[in-house]
Formats: C-alpha cells, structure tokens, sequence
C-alpha cells in the first residue's frame, strides 16, 4: 500500500476510534495530520496545485464556451486548431508586448494551436480605441497584421493607431464604423466581464484547459499548460 493509502487507513482507523468519544477522535486525527505534514512536506505543491486545479475548473465551469468563443476573426495561429490558448491582452501592456516571441513560438511549434485574444484594455486611456481597430481589423480579416504591427509600434495613442490600421491596408471608412460599433462595444464588455469572473486583474492572462495563468510566464510554462490542454 502506497504511503498515501496507509495514511488514509489511518485516518479511517482513528475515526472509529474516536467514535466513543467524537471530539477525542477528531483532536486525534487533527494531530496524525499535522504530524503527516511536517514529515512529508512535499504534498503541500501537490495539495495546492490540486486546489488551484479545482477552483480554476470551477471558475471556467460556467464561462469557458464563451472565453474560448473570439469575436470573429480575432484568432492567432490555426484558427481551426484543435487545441485552444485564450489570451487577454492590452496593447499597452508592455508584459503582452514581451511575450509576443513566445506567441510566435508556440504557433511555429504547435500547428494545431489556436489562439483566441480577448481585448482587455485596462491600461491606458488609449487602450480601449485600440481594442476596437484590432476587433475592426478582425472584421476584415486582418486581424493578425494589426496585432503584430501595432505591438511593434511601441505607444499607444491615436495617431499611432490610425497609422497602423493605414498600414496594413484596411478599408478605414469601414473600419471606423466598425470599431465604433454596439457589436464591439459589446465584445470588450463580455471580456470585462470574463476576466472579472475568472478572477484576472491584469494582462497578459491565459487560459488553456483548465489551468488559469496571470502574467508573462515565458514559453516553457505556456507550452507545457498547451501539452496539458492537448492531453485533457
């Protein structure tokens, strides 16, 4: 029997013990456990994970065809993959703009790695009509150009972003309409709301399968969160 399962027996044993005199048993089985601890402190990662496990799996429980849901055309990577990465993010976020190679490696690694990005734009005053051309851009099937290129140009302010959305070839009079839109405005407030569900007060944010992952984590972690995803 494993180590786990015997401390378990015990646990069971010390109950019916304890069964003559409830309080003395559970005073008893509250002693074997800490005693168990302090001798095998390396459950404690596992315990936690397995918590952090749960509560993520409880959180995405209600939410997580709609997260995993992009507004039309805001995808990076396959956009018919069979494995989804979410991502929130805010072009003024300087952690996003950091993770990018990591993003680019997980496409070129992952052919089957579907991106959904989710506009947060929480940071700047600017963010938020930067979200909208990127949702615009979306529309007209540039979406990705947007992205990239409006990472690249390093601020966040208006002319920058008309001169990103010019530089990429959109239709800017249809553009305009588009950002300026009920059906964008919607957009980001579903992915306010998603965030604050989820329990994410920053950017970037990641969701694959179930585990929830605030902050740029670097490649290794994300890969290994889109390997879990994959086996799930």
């Amino acid at each position: 029997m494993s180590t786990a399962g015997k401390f378990a027996m015990g646990i069971v044993g010390l109950a019916v013990v304890g069964g003559a005199g409830w309080y003395g048993g559970r005073i008893a089985v509250q002693h074997v456990v800490h005693d168990y601890i302090l001798e095998n402190p390396e459950i404690l990662p596992q315990a936690m994970e397995e918590l952090r496990r749960r509560e993520a799996a409880k959180a995405l429980g209600g939410v997580r065809q709609a997260v995993e849901t992009p507004f039309p055309g805001a995808v990076l990577g396959n956009p018919n993959g069979k494995v989804t990465l979410v991502e929130f993010s805010d072009y003024a976020c300087g952690y996003c703009r950091q993770s990018l190679p990591d993003v680019a490696q997980l496409i070129a690694k992952n052919p089957d790695l579907r991106i959904v990005v989710r506009e947060l734009p929480i940071i700047s005053p600017h963010s938020p009509d930067a979200a909208k051309m990127a949702l615009a851009a979306a529309e007209q099937g540039k979406y990705a150009q947007f992205h990239d290129a409006m990472y690249k140009a390093g601020q966040v302010d208006a002319p920058t972003i008309e001169a990103v959305a010019k530089s990429i070839g959109l239709d800017m009079d249809r553009a305009r309409r588009i950002a300026a839109s009920p059906t964008v405005e919607a957009e980001l407030g579903r992915s306010m709301e998603m965030a604050q569900r989820l329990g994410f007060s920053g950017t970037p944010s990641w969701i694959a399968g179930d585990k929830l992952i605030p902050g740029a984590v670097g490649f290794d972690q994300l890969s290994d969160a889109v390997k879990a995803a994959r086996g799930a």
